[in-house]
């Protein structure tokens, strides 16, 4: 039988001398020397020697085994691009969240509501949780228990993370959760209740308590704290002290741990163990591991190492509930890639001013500085120092502003009146004053009469101060009167029926004051390493119904195992 791979037909190939290869000469002996390969004695040096049946066997063995090989890597591409994308969970903000105005250059910042669910909707999370004996396997929304506002600004030089305490009393407003269907009127309660109606309810909720536009969410369960800090190898934190939170089960003996897996959620889930032993001394150890977080994160080990990159992406995707402008792979590396380009030292990590509530202990209200601490927020204001030292674009915007008024918008009150029919209008721009500023003094009262267009008379001398006011508000000179009073009065007209901006206006309001902004807020950037989270000198734990101090409690319970053992 022929072999096939000799050549046409089966048929042995002749040389150009008409014989077949390996056919004896006219004197019996075999061809010797170059005559062997070569009718004329010698091989063309220009033509390459033609490849053997072997050699062709051998070259498209490795043609076709390299063509599996780059469709088996194409393959996995896809599948792994693919598996990512179906890990992610998206939820619909339906514009809740407000819209983000662009600056001069057509930047937009971000500002994206991060939140930690307490929800036990999983076997793992009731594990790791607890307090499932009697529940069970819970359905729906949990709470919000960690809220923080990240801000990225529109040049991408900055970042502002605000914590906002779980405890904090605001009107929820009217929501229904489109995955679940459960729906509320409206009403007054802890912040973090909202969530129970759903992502776009709590991103609603803190839209309208801050005046700050949310663009984004991602939401993180107990097992996804988990699954993130395994990702990146564990993360560095320190504490000043033992520490043994009965609660939520950290001990740790004074000092640096890297903090992995089960370790990692004890420790941000700890309010007895830090500060007062309430949510405001959880909000600052957050920071930290955060910062440290962030700082692992941005190493060259992590991103350079591919199994580190595919195990973070894996996490990342199985962990998060996101809004659906960031439901996929290529939005979420777009967002990673915008807050890397911020320096740690200028991403600054705040927990909103509060004040005690009068009518429960338990609870607090927004407290003196929180509206500044907003305004640099939707103002795309940088702070970049805990001191609450100005940025160079917040001083020079301060100059230009000092430069237009000499008088602050602080030292400038208003007398709104409503000249329209609709109830609270002039409550509604009088808050919007004194949330840019404004004085206090501030006041509110009914119009004489109804007015079709909106004015603002100023006294005597007081032309300086009408406009800065106009400014704030988006209203040109011609809304602007001299009268003979002596303050300003800003009658509402039914050409100005809704918002806080006159329509059509080119409102800019005045800058914040980033000193007032950080004041009492707790206030560190992400490149501070050597923080410690500061332990509870209080009685905020207990065994045996013993109360005493953490660190009372680590030498108690020494039978007890380390969270990083």
């Amino acid at each position: 039988m022929s072999d096939p791979w000799d050549g046409p037909g089966g048929r042995a190939t002749r040389s150009r001398s008409g014989r077949v290869p390996g056919q004896r000469g006219p004197d019996g002996a075999r061809p010797r020397g170059p005559a062997a390969s070569h009718p004329r004695g010698r091989r063309d040096s220009r033509r390459p020697a033609r490849l053997t049946g072997r050699g062709r066997r051998v070259l498209k063995i490795a043609t076709i085994c390299l063509s599996v090989l780059i469709l088996a890597t194409a393959g996995a591409g896809w599948w792994f691009y693919q598996h990512l994308n179906g890990n992610i969970n998206s939820v619909s903000l339906d514009g809740k969240g407000g819209t983000e105005k662009a600056d001069a250059f057509g930047r937009t910042p971000i500002n994206i509501l991060v939140m930690g669910s307490d929800g036990r909707t999983s076997a793992v999370d009731c594990k790791l949780g607890g307090g499932c004996s009697k529940t069970g396997v819970q359905t729906g929304h949990g709470n919000a228990d960690v809220e923080m506002v990240v801000h990225v600004s529109a040049d991408r030089s900055n970042a502002t993370v605000m914590s906002i305490p779980r405890d904090t009393m605001t009107h929820v407003p009217g929501c229904r959760d489109s995955v679940t269907g459960q729906s509320t009127s409206g009403y007054y309660g802890q912040i973090n209740s909202a969530l129970q109606y759903g992502p776009a309810c709590q991103v609603a909720t803190v839209h309208q308590l801050t005046g700050i536009p949310i663009d984004h969410f991602v939401e993180l369960d107990f097992s996804g704290v988990v699954k993130m800090s395994d990702a990146v190898g564990g993360v560095d934190v320190c504490v000043s002290d033992n520490v043994y939170d009965t609660y939520s089960h950290l001990k740790l003996s004074k000092g640096t741990h890297t903090l992995k897996g089960v370790a990692a959620l004890e420790f941000v889930r700890s309010r007895h163990g830090f500060g007062d032993g309430s949510d405001l001394g959880r909000t600052v150890s957050q920071h930290i591991f955060l910062s440290a977080l962030i700082r692992n994160f941005k190493s060259a080990g992590t991103l350079t190492d591919p199994t580190k990159v595919y195990d973070l992406a894996d996490a990342a995707t199985k962990a998060l509930t996101v809004d659906d402008g960031l439901g996929s792979v290529r939005k979420l590396i777009a967002l990673a890639a915008d807050v890397d380009k911020v320096p740690t030292k200028r991403m600054t990590f705040t927990t909103m001013q509060t004040a005690p509530d009068p009518a429960n202990s338990d609870h607090v209200l927004v407290g003196a500085g929180a509206k500044s601490l907003f305004s640099t927020i939707a103002g795309d204001q940088s702070l970049t120092t805990g001191s609450g030292g100005r940025s160079a674009a917040a001083s020079a915007t301060a100059k230009a502003t000092a430069t237009a008024s000499a008088v602050p918008p602080s030292q400038i009150a208003v007398t709104v009146e409503n000249g329209t029919t609709i109830t609270g209008r002039a409550s509604t721009i009088a808050r919007a004053l004194t949330d840019q500023g404004f004085s206090s003094g501030t006041t509110t009262a009914n119009a004489p009469s109804a007015a079709n267009t909106t004015t603002l008379t100023y006294g005597t001398g007081l032309q300086t101060e009408a406009q800065t006011a106009a400014k704030a508000l988006g209203l040109s000179s011609s809304h602007l009167r001299q009268g003979t009073g002596t303050g300003l009065t800003l009658v509402i007209g039914s050409d100005w029926p809704s918002g806080d901006s006159y329509p059509g206006g080119t409102s800019s309001p005045a800058p914040a004051d980033t000193q007032a902004a950080v004041s009492n807020a707790h206030a560190s950037t992400a490149d501070q390493a050597k923080t410690c989270a500061k332990v509870s000198p209080y009685k905020t734990v207990q065994i045996n119904g013993v109360p005493m101090t953490p660190a009372q409690a680590y030498a108690a319970a020494r039978a007890e195992p380390d969270s990083d053992a």
